[in-house]
């Protein structure tokens, strides 16, 4: 069985993470998506309010499972029985830091590979960043995340800036 994680924070998930999600789901036979905890980020949603999202986003995949993960993503790799770490990709700055980071899981994990899917177009601009910073100036951020994500995200803003 051809197992993938792809790891990440997803603070919020976008639809850039749901086009990775659902490619890497035609490749691999399962495709675990690892929401991280990292303690040096201060994420607008707590880590079982990302896998909650995530759950409901990809209930339709079939072969997707999230999971909350700490740590190096290489070792949640391996204790998932993965062949594989999905990484997207949009820009040339994303390739220069995923690089490094293949490499260095390369070395602690040889048997486990490193795929990089290029997002596609219509989401080459889009980061988590992005939707957190127009969400909190009021803009629309329905063209970047699904609905029920949305509004997550308006319910979180009206409650941090009270």
């Amino acid at each position: 069985m051809r197992i993938a994680v792809y790891p990440g924070t997803f603070d919020p998930m976008t639809f850039g993470h749901l086009d990775v999600i659902q490619r890497a789901s035609e490749l691999f036979d399962k495709v675990i998506v690892g929401v991280l905890h990292n303690s040096v980020k201060s994420p607008l949603f707590s880590a079982e309010e990302r896998v909650n999202i995530l759950k409901k986003a990809t209930e339709d995949l079939p072969g997707v499972e999230v999971e909350f993960f700490q740590g190096l993503a290489v070792d949640f790799a391996k204790s998932c029985n993965a062949n594989a770490i999905v990484r997207g990709l949009r820009a040339i700055t994303d390739f220069e830091y995923e690089l490094q980071m293949a490499q260095t899981n390369r070395i602690l994990a040889p048997e486990i590979d490193t795929v990089f899917l290029i997002t596609s177009l219509e989401y080459a601009y889009l980061s988590s960043t992005t939707v957190k910073e127009v969400a909190s100036f009021g803009g629309d951020i329905h063209r970047f995340v699904p609905d029920f994500v949305a509004e997550e995200i308006r319910k979180k803003m009206e409650s941090v800036q009270g």
